[in-house]
């Protein structure tokens, strides 16, 4: 489990095909690692990946056929910024929001624009995701915990439903986010008990 507070911003040092998925190997930046065990959680631009080797500055982790499909990972080209964060621990404060690490889906930046000393960010996301995403309520970007200014529901003919958000200036200077243009992809996990609540209500 995660809050979507981004520890530090790491490196995509490689990845490497292996029989149908990938191993990445990851530079840790500035994220605490002096502590680093076999087999914890990082969450990698907001990914859960499990940490199968390491040294001081680097971390590997396997992703699977289904990660690389669902999320951006599979994209990224050697040097891209990462955010990564350790899982939390049970005496961490909650400074964003419960974040488990599991995609929801794959949205896309279609513009950043100035807002006084912040920036106000919208995103397409797929319109399955759009009845968890509430206005003031929490969604994790590539990683990062964002509240929620505004929502658009698609139109019905094909079109994308979009989210705002604002970016302060801390935010931006401190994630991949100083690094992110429109048109890029981006890795989306809507709020968990949003999910869990939709569950409750289908369930028979």
């Amino acid at each position: 489990m995660f809050t979507g507070i981004i520890e530090a911003v790491g490196r995509l040092a490689g990845l490497e095909a292996r029989g149908g998925d990938a191993r990445l190997r990851i530079g840790v930046g500035a994220l605490p690692f002096a502590d680093a065990k076999l087999g914890e959680s990082i969450a990698v631009n907001g990914v859960c990946l499990t940490v199968v080797a390491f040294d001081d500055g680097h971390f590997e982790a396997d992703a699977s056929n289904e990660t690389l499909a669902l999320t951006t990972l599979g994209g990224l080209r050697e040097g891209a910024p990462l955010n990564l964060e350790r899982a939390m621990l049970p005496t961490d404060r909650l400074g964003g929001h419960l974040v488990s690490g599991h995609v929801d889906g794959v949205g896309r930046v279609l513009e950043v624009r100035e807002d006084a000393r912040a920036q106000r960010w919208r995103f397409a996301m797929p319109p399955a995701l759009a009845k968890y995403v509430a206005q003031k309520g929490s969604i994790c970007v590539d990683g990062v915990s964002l509240t929620v200014n505004a929502v658009d529901e698609a139109d019905g003919d094909g079109g994308d439903s979009t989210f705002e958000v604002a970016l302060v200036p801390h935010t931006v200077a401190h994630t991949a986010f100083s690094s992110t243009r429109a048109g890029d992809p981006v890795n989306l996990e809507v709020d968990l008990v949003a999910r869990y609540l939709e569950r409750l209500r289908t369930a028979q």
